[in-house]
C-alpha cells in the first residue's frame, strides 16, 4: 500500500481499524453476557475491506 494516502481513505482505515477491537471487559457483565464478542469482527486475513 502506498505510503502516502488520500484523507478520505486514511479515515476510512481508521475507522475500521478502531471497530475491529475487542469489547471491553465490563460489557460481559453489564449486559449479563449476552455480549460476549464482536459479531463484526474482521481479521485481516479472512476477509478484506470492501470500501476502500
Amino acid at each position: 500500500m502506498a505510503r502516502n494516502k488520500p484523507l478520505a481513505k486514511k479515515l476510512r482505515l481508521g475507522s475500521e481499524l478502531k471497530s475491529n477491537s475487542a469489547i471491553p471487559l465490563w460489557v460481559i457483565p453489564k449486559t449479563l453476557r449476552k455480549l460476549r464478542f464482536r459479531p463484526k469482527r474482521r481479521s485481516w486475513r479472512r476477509s478484506k475491506l470492501g470500501n476502500v
